[in-house]
């Protein structure tokens, strides 16, 4: 019982800090970092944001092999587990917010190149309501969660954080291969060819 309310609490406040496109730390990036990145994070305006919270303590690397999961697809609420990861491609996680502006950019540049995208699988991902989700592709990339490769699916449990990593900064990105080993990894807004290229790692 003890164990289910501390891992409730933490999953309460790891959702409130991921609210916000950035807390304190710094973005990381895979070794590839870019300066238009760090100009835009600079001008965005972070006024309503807590970044005053730590996020809880788990290890500060993603999940080197893709552990087990439950996401739920967004139009249909069909469950989606590790089973349905195609086994002959690379995937790519984005766990994102819906009222974030580097969130909202990124999907606009890739719904611009989802035919550079077509030999992998993306999973977007969002703990959020899911009307507000449904907002967000309408709103900036109408075409993107209509794309054959494409799921959008809602974290009811937050397993992500739990499971896979507690990003430091939205979006973030986790590329996996077909062996379900992590490929790359980034946090924020990167050069959409730059961002392509590490899809394809």
């Amino acid at each position: 019982m003890n164990k289910k309310i501390i891992l409730g609490v933490s999953a309460i406040l790891t959702a409130g800090i991921l609210y916000s496109c950035n807390n304190n730390s710094k973005p990381k990036t895979d070794n590839t970092a870019n300066t238009s990145q760090e100009a835009s994070t600079e001008n965005h305006d972070h006024a309503g944001h807590d970044h005053s919270q730590a996020a809880p303590t788990q290890s500060s690397e993603p999940a080197a092999i893709l552990p087990n999961f439950t996401f739920y697809q967004l139009r249909s609420g069909i469950r989606v587990t590790q089973e349905n990861v195609a086994k002959d491609k690379n995937t790519v996680f984005i766990l994102f917010d819906p009222g974030c502006s580097h969130c909202q950019h990124e999907a606009t540049e890739l719904e611009k190149n989802i035919d550079r995208l077509k030999d992998v699988n993306i999973y977007y991902i969002s703990m959020n309501d899911p009307a507000l989700v449904l907002g967000f592709f309408d709103t900036f990339a109408p075409k993107l969660s209509k794309a054959s490769n494409v799921e959008v699916l809602i974290d009811k449990d937050q397993t992500f954080i739990q499971t896979i990593h507690v990003p430091s900064q939205f979006p973030a990105n986790y590329v996996y291969g077909a062996d379900g080993k992590l490929k790359a990894h980034w946090e924020g807004e990167k050069n959409i060819n730059e961002a392509i290229s590490q899809i394809h790692k």
